[in-house]
């Protein structure tokens, strides 16, 4: 199954839909007028026309839901079809995703297929659609507006910094310690309605920014501290990004001096 396919179907109906919509506004509009100004010779045959093109919209009305009747959309989350059209879609468009049916990550978001109900979810957000260029044009449309959006590498720094001492407070360590990228996490949000409202994945596409103003040479806090990322043998505790070049990189601890 394809959405495509039911696409190229209903077009013809909907260009008639509109034609007919079109055609009874215009008729409306000179019933009026016929009525206003006493016009019961028009008025007669307008009416006559009027009742043709309600014939018409109604079966136009009627192929639509027979085509739309048509389509099983439950089969078409089910067998797989819809999230293999994605995932090629997405190559065309250059969306990166990770990943196995029903989850999928497309940083910096995690969709999630729910077959039962035919709905998708983007993050928390759930997006009915069948169609699977429009969702995928959905995300990169999400993608582009976070990359526009302002960012300031020198504050979030600081934040870091403030919850890397608040964590080396707590387990008696000393400034210099290279601390996992997740652990530090938690200590910034130590509430879980806090990791609701900045889950990790949003984390993740900060820390995304951060790396590329870091590799662009801001290595330094607001209030002047250094700071370096460091790699983990483990990636299972390292967090996955894109560069600013769309190229994959594993973060696993970041070192504040």
């Amino acid at each position: 199954m394809n959405y495509e396919d039911l696409y190229q179907a209903l077009l013809p109906d909907e260009k008639s839909l509109k034609d007919n919509i079109a055609s009874l506004q215009k008729l409306q509009k000179a019933v009026t007028r016929e009525t206003e100004s006493g016009d019961l010779k028009n008025l007669a045959k307008d009416l006559s026309a009027l009742s043709a093109a309600a014939a018409a919209l109604s079966s136009t009305i009627e192929n639509l839901s027979a085509s739309i009747d048509s389509f099983d959309t439950k089969a078409y989350f089910e067998s797989g079809d819809f999230a293999s059209q994605m995932l090629d879609i997405c190559k065309e468009s250059e969306v990166d995703v990770q990943g196995e049916f029903p989850v999928y990550e497309m940083f910096p978001y995690r969709v999630r297929l729910d077959v039962e109900n035919q709905d998708i979810y983007l993050d928390k957000k759930r997006i009915q659609c069948m169609r699977p260029s429009s969702f995928v044009s959905t995300v990169k449309a999400g993608q582009e507006r976070l990359k526009k959006a302002r960012f300031n590498a020198e504050a979030f720094a600081e934040e870091l910094a403030n919850a890397y001492d608040l964590a080396n407070a707590k387990n008696n360590r000393k400034p210099g310690y290279n601390m996992y990228l997740t652990s530090l996490y938690k200590f910034l949000t130590p509430m879980s309605r806090f990791r609701k409202d900045y889950d990790l994945q949003s984390f993740s596409y900060d820390i995304a920014r951060l790396y590329a103003e870091y590799m662009n040479g801001t290595t330094s806090t607001r209030s002047g501290r250094t700071f370096t990322f460091g790699p983990s043998h483990n990636n299972q505790k390292a967090i996955r990004i894109l560069d600013a070049n769309g190229r994959e990189q594993f973060l696993a601890t970041i070192c504040f001096y």
